[in-house]
């Protein structure tokens, strides 16, 4: 049986109740450095997206996953993207919709069970994440996890009128 459930989080596939969720995370403008966005998104383009979550990673390169507490409360999203069969390596990325739940372990708890689904049941080779270098938090969350800083992408993020550099970290599977 494949479990995504840890000690106090499990990981759940997209549901159509959670067109609020999604919808405030995607229009959230403080988040759209780390999800690579420039516009708003509408309802019902969330909903097109929330119809089609179902099809398969392979199919969609993709895998979108809530976080979720035993209280069934959305707490936030773990993606995989970028999946690439061939080559057997994705990108993923993690986000605790609230500043009141980060801290608390629960992005640490997915990105372990995440890591683990994707090595066991993907069978994939590495993973790897982009992240901003001011973005402490998310650094030391994945290189408590073992990922390793590869790399330096210079002046790689244009906002706030300014360019900063993103580092590219790496997980290669044992």
């Amino acid at each position: 049986m494949i479990t995504l459930k840890g000690e106090h989080i499990y990981l759940r596939a997209l549901e159509p109740e959670d067109l609020e969720f999604i919808y405030e995370i995607e229009n959230n403008e403080d988040i759209w450095e780390i999800s690579n966005t420039q516009t708003p998104y509408s309802k019902y383009l969330i909903k097109q997206y929330l119809e089609n979550a179902h099809k398969d990673i392979f199919e969609v390169k993709q895998l979108r996953l809530v976080i979720s507490s035993y209280t069934n409360e959305a707490l936030g999203m773990i993606d995989l993207f970028d999946f690439d069969f061939k080559n057997s390596r994705a990108g993923i990325g993690v986000l605790v919709k609230d500043s009141i739940n980060r801290k608390k372990g629960f992005g640490k708890e997915a990105l372990q069970l995440l890591i683990n689904y994707s090595f066991k049941h993907l069978n994939l080779h590495q993973l790897y994440c982009n992240i901003s270098e001011d973005n402490q938090a998310s650094i030391k969350l994945f290189t408590s996890q073992g990922f390793n800083e590869i790399g330096l992408k210079k002046d790689w993020i244009f906002t706030n009128g300014n360019f900063k550099n993103e580092y590219l970290f790496q997980l290669i599977k044992k």
